[in-house]
Order: C-alpha cells, then sequence, then structure tokens
C-alpha cells in the first residue's frame, strides 16, 4: 500500500492506494476534480461540501448512463444483472437528488 498526495479542488489529500491501482486513482482524482471545478465555476455553488455532493450526483449519474448504454448494447457484453442494477441505481439517484434539491433550494439545484 503506497499514499498519494492529490489536489481535488485546491485542497491536498493524501489517500492510500495498492501499488497496481495508482493509475486508476490518479484518474479517479481527474473525473471528481473536473467535476467539482466545473461546479464552482459556474458561480451558483459556494460550498465546498455542496460542490462535492452535486459532483457525485453528476458522476454518478453519468455512470448509470454508461450502464444503460452498455445493457442496450449486447456486444458490450451487458447482461440483464446490469439492467437490473440500472433501475436500482437510478431510483436512488432520483431520491437522492430530490432531496439535496429541497434542503439546498434554488442555489444548489442540477441542471
Amino acid at each position: 500500500m503506497t499514499t498519494l498526495d492529490v489536489n481535488i479542488m485546491g485542497q491536498i489529500y493524501t489517500l492510500a492506494c495498492p501499488a497496481d491501482e495508482q493509475a486508476a486513482l490518479l484518474a479517479a482524482v481527474r473525473e471528481v476534480d473536473t467535476e467539482m471545478c466545473a461546479i464552482r465555476d459556474m458561480g451558483k455553488v459556494r460550498a465546498r461540501e455542496r460542490i462535492a455532493v452535486l459532483a457525485a450526483l453528476n458522476l454518478a449519474h453519468s455512470l448509470i448512463e454508461a450502464r444503460k448504454t452498455n445493457s442496450t448494447n449486447p456486444a458490450a457484453g451487458a447482461s440483464a444483472q446490469a439492467s437490473l442494477g440500472f433501475e436500482e441505481d437510478a431510483q436512488v439517484v432520483a431520491q437522492l437528488t430530490r432531496q439535496l434539491d429541497e434542503v439546498l433550494g434554488a442555489e444548489g439545484k442540477l441542471l
């Protein structure tokens, strides 16, 4: 296990990671940083915690859409199980989005 110092939206985080998974972790960090910076740069949300939650929801939505695309494309090797996972994930994300919209008000609404 190694540790990496990564920068996400201007803040340094020290993360533990197996040596053989460093590239994947760094790719994930880039995705999170890009998403959080994009939300921050829109100027509507200022609180780091709110930005992080909205970024997590946006990334989860992207993942669900990718699963949905894979489940409709047999060449991608998707199975009926992946389709069931999509439905469950979509419901959870929709519920979380509604709850966040209620709590955050207009400032934090997803596009």
